[in-house]
């Protein structure tokens, strides 16, 4: 193999054009320069590579074989080197999110539908899932960032920043009446029928480490996949319902559901940003994570 892949290049503009002149053109050097690469390549693998025509040059039948490698594998390259472009403007590529139901529906959504106008030819994939699943897919390099809300593992190597806060609150409907606009022991949530979140989640870690602290246990009536369902079942007075207080916006506004009120404040939490530090993330991620930012001051 010749050890100067330049030489390369040059046969395959020399084979293309059939000829020395049409190479010496497009690769904006001389013919004698394009003479002498292909000197070196014919002396490298020890064959004649082109034969004078009538007008220009044509191949051997070793050129040709040759000719139809390095045709395929530099056309790839060029290939390459167009897509990337094409990423760089943002024309084509990939931005791939981790987020939960919360996160996604009333922080990410704007931000998408915002990128989506501006860059159309951008696949975005959103894998839907609980912070500690998309930290794990973010660990893994299977997302460029994560959008999660706290508590957060004491992991090194993350990059966090936080862009919204969050409550987390207990509400109620009709059948509950009685516990509307009383100021409550945080134990009494131990007598009641409690709605929370399935599994390992950072919105019921959450809730149980501090309850935990103020020497609350609870052991809900009802465990579900999503915060939507448990407003759902709080509204047909199943049960108190443990969510974000965005989830039952709407039903806190219009009365039929209300909020439990207690003698100590639930601390907020926050949603955050999250990225592996080190990492080189695309194009894309960068103009999405910019336009928070952007939005946000």
């Amino acid at each position: 193999m010749a050890e100067n892949l330049e030489y390369y290049k040059v046969f395959y503009y020399a084979a293309k054009n059939e000829s020395l002149t049409g190479a010496a053109a497009e690769l904006s050097i001389s013919q004698p320069a394009v003479s002498q690469a292909l000197k070196q390549l014919e002396k490298a693998l020890d064959t004649k590579l082109f034969v004078r025509a009538s007008r220009g040059i044509r191949l051997t039948p070793e050129g040709q074989i040759l000719y139809q490698h390095v045709r395929d594998g530099y056309e790839k390259i060029l290939l390459g080197e167009k897509m990337i472009s094409s990423m760089l403007r943002l024309d084509y590529g990939e931005l791939r999110i981790g987020a939960s139901d919360m996160t996604l529906k009333y922080f990410l959504l704007p931000f998408l539908e915002r990128f989506h106008e501006q860059f159309s030819g951008i696949k975005v994939t959103v894998t839907n899932a609980p912070t500690p699943e998309t930290l794990k897919l973010l660990h893994q390099g299977k997302i460029d960032f994560g959008v999660v809300s706290t508590p957060l593992p004491q992991k090194l190597g993350l990059t966090v920043k936080t862009v919204r806060e969050i409550e987390d609150v207990f509400v109620a409907g009709r059948k509950f009446i009685q516990y509307k606009n009383r100021m409550l022991d945080l134990q009494e949530l131990e007598k009641l029928p409690i709605i929370s979140l399935e599994g390992e989640t950072s919105t019921r870690n959450y809730m149980e480490a501090f309850l935990s602290q103020n020497g609350v246990e609870l052991h809900p009536e009802f465990e579900l996949a999503t915060s939507d369902m448990i407003v759902q079942f709080a509204l047909r007075s199943l049960g108190v319902g443990s969510v974000v207080r965005d989830f039952a916006g709407e039903y806190l506004e219009d009365g039929r559901l209300f909020e439990l009120r207690f003698n100590k404040i639930i601390p907020k939490r926050q949603i955050c940003v999250v990225t592996e530090e080190g990492t080189v993330i695309s194009k894309a991620a960068r103009e999405f994570l910019a336009m928070i930012k952007e939005i946000e001051t």
